[in-house]
Order: C-alpha cells, then sequence, then structure tokens
C-alpha cells in the first residue's frame, strides 16, 4: 500500500509542538527500521517468521525461555538470522533526526521495541531498549554481559561464558521472559517525570508499557503525536496522526524545523 503523500499543514502542526516543547520521548518500533530494508518482525518476510521449510516449533514456542532451555541452538541459529539481516543493513535518515533531536532538545529519550541497536549506531545516547538488543550477550547463570559485533566465529553456538562457564545467549527479551528490571527501573524513572511531547513512530503499539505514554499524554492533555502508514490502537488518543512512513516524515519534519542532520 503506498503511503499517503506529505500533508504540508500536519507537518506545520508537528513543527510547532516542538517549538513549544523543551523534552521529547520519542517511541520507536520496527516501521522506523523498515525504512532500512529492514523486514518487520512478523508477517511474510518478517524477521520472527518461521522458515517455511523447516518442520519445527511455531515461532512463539522456538524462541520463548523454555525453546532456549530445550534447544539453544535452534535459537541461535534463528537469532544468527536476524542478527545477519541487521547487520547487514544501517540506520536510515530517520534515525538520524532522532539523534539529531537529542542534541537540540533539553531532555530526549527513546523507547524503542526493536532488537538492532540503529538508534545507538545513529548517535543516540539516551535509548531505552526495552526488548534488548542483539549485539549485546549476557549468561544464563552470572552477571556476565559483553557486546559484540556480530555472530560471525561465535563457535560452538551456544557460547559458553568465559566467567563462569555458563551459557550466554543474546541479551534480548524472549517470549515468556520478564522485561529487563533495569530498563524496567530506567522506564519508570523517566516516563514518571512526563515529557512536554511525545512521538510513536512506526509501531502498533501493542504492548501496555509502550501505550502507557500515550495513554498518560493523553489523559493529562500533553500532545503527542503518531507516525504511521495504518491506525493503531492509540490512533484515537493522539493529538496528530500523520499517516506516513516513518523516514520520510521525520526528514520533512526536521526539514520545516530547521534542523540539522550529519
Amino acid at each position: 500500500m503506498p503511503f499517503s503523500p506529505i500533508d504540508e499543514a500536519a507537518i506545520d502542526a508537528v513543527v510547532a509542538l516542538l517549538r513549544q516543547s523543551r523534552s521529547l520521548l520519542v517511541i520507536t518500533g520496527a516501521g522506523l527500521s523498515a525504512d532500512s530494508g529492514l523486514p518487520t518482525y512478523r508477517g511474510s518476510g518478517g524477521l520472527y517468521a518461521a522458515d517455511p521449510e523447516a518442520d519445527g516449533p511455531p515461532i512463539e514456542e522456538l524462541l520463548s525461555a523454555e525453546g532456549m532451555r530445550r534447544d539453544p541452538q535452534a535459537v541461535w541459529r534463528h537469532l544468527g538470522r536476524v542478527e545477519q539481516t541487521c547487520r547487514e543493513a544501517v540506520p536510515n535518515r530517520g534515525h538520524a533526526v532522532i539523534a539529531a533531536m537529542e542534541r537540540e532538545f533539553e531532555r530526549v529519550w527513546v523507547l524503542t521495541q526493536n532488537l538492532d541497536g540503529f538508534h545507538q549506531r545513529a548517535g543516540s545516547r539516551n535509548v531505552i531498549a526495552i526488548h534488548g538488543n542483539l549485539h549485546q550477550l549476557r549468561c544464563c547463570s552470572c552477571s556476565y554481559r559483553t557486546n559484540v559485533e556480530s555472530y560471525t566465529g561465535l563457535d560452538p553456538l551456544p557460547p559458553t561464558c568465559p566467567s563462569c562457564g555458563g551459557m550466554l545467549q543474546p541479551d534480548v527479551v524472549l517470549f515468556g521472559e520478564n522485561l529487563d528490571q533495569a530498563n524496567l527501573a530506567l522506564y519508570d524513572r523517566e516516563v514518571n517525570r512526563a515529557f512536554d511531547l511525545v512521538l510513536s513512530i512506526g509501531t502498533t503499539s501493542l504492548f501496555s508499557y509502550i501505550m502507557e505514554p500515550v495513554i498518560d499524554a493523553a489523559l493529562f492533555e500533553r500532545p503527542c503525536v503518531e507516525i504511521n502508514p495504518e491506525p493503531t490502537q492509540i490512533s484515537e488518543l493522539v493529538t496528530l496522526r500523520l499517516p506516513l512512513g516513518a523516514e520520510a516524515a521525520l526528514v520533512a519534519i526536521w526539514e520545516r524545523y530547521g534542523g540539522a542532520l550529519p
């Protein structure tokens, strides 16, 4: 489905909200990284779609805490394909705009559901990767964590912890696992401080903790903007809705605002 043409009046309205704001919360989902050529997580050809040639369990069973215990090699193989896809793509101009916003405004935080690390690669520092990051590994038995640029060379799979010898796994939230407590504490701290403007970009807002800042903004009559080609669960709550692709909308907004990109 082609995106809607850019509504100049809507872009101007978002810019006006930006000019009235000192703090921003930017919530992002797979739609932002899709503009980098990355498949969305679900649906035909999605990163979490099961291998059509494989006779295995549904993806919710495979990529689960129980799946990691039962068959860690299968989980690692699937996440390895996801990691390779993310590694071969690059952040787009939408990610660059969000990083530039952090330099422009007094307080900016990114709450992302994406595992690709593109926000950090684009220069954003205040990032809550609520579902984790594929390029961070953690030990299942101790507190050891490490960063890797690539899964290439990790042999055998699953790799073992150099500290205790336990099994390492990608530091992402698998089905059936709780969110990371440190990320939750950071989320609570920043969301409870409130923001002048909330931007929801490229996400269908299926999770309660993704909807909550939007609901709070509506409740306390603070502005919220949604950028997504299709209507979502939060569309009726927001101040403005732009039915656009994430990158195109962000670039148009930032150019009209007069912001600089690297």
